[in-house]
């Protein structure tokens, strides 16, 4: 019997690259359909909504990432309630540095950055994504893939 296929989690920072015209976007087209021969990739409300705030154009941008092969994948509530504990736990440890909301080497992190890792938590297999460090640090398990060359 064939393995269920994997549903794979996309970060807007590689869906930007995959836009853009320099060196990121070939490591983003490439990691992209390494992705989709595996199952489905999918972008979540997050994603799409900041792609969309940073780059304009909804309706056009819809098409392309429907061209792309991407599908939507909605937040279920297990995953908003995730984020916002991991959203709690990032500032009590900011707190506990006495740094009180100083960016980091990645700057501040806000809830969406959590909602995009909870969603690739516990209802993906994976992320695609250029922030590994982070994903990595506050999602323990969460299978982090970086586009080579990023």
């Amino acid at each position: 019997m064939p393995a269920a296929p994997r549903t794979i989690a996309v970060d807007t920072s590689v869906i930007v690259d995959l836009l853009g015209d320099d060196s990121r976007a070939d490591a983003a087209e490439s990691c992209l359909r390494e992705a989709l021969s595996l199952g489905p990739v999918v972008a979540c409300e997050v994603v799409i909504s900041e792609v969309v705030a940073g780059l304009g154009h909804s309706s056009q941008l819809m098409d392309a990432l429907e061209e792309m092969g991407l599908s939507y994948s909605a937040l279920e509530l297990r995953s908003a309630a995730r984020a916002g504990e991991m959203q709690r736990r990032y500032n009590e440890r900011l707190r506990g540095a006495g740094k009180r909301g100083t960016p980091g080497p990645m700057g501040t992190r806000t809830v969406p950055d959590f909602l995009i890792g909870a969603h690739a938590l516990l209802q993906c297999q994976a992320l695609i994504t250029r922030d590994a460090g982070f994903f990595r640090d506050y999602f323990k398990g969460l299978k982090v893939i970086v586009p080579k060359g990023s």
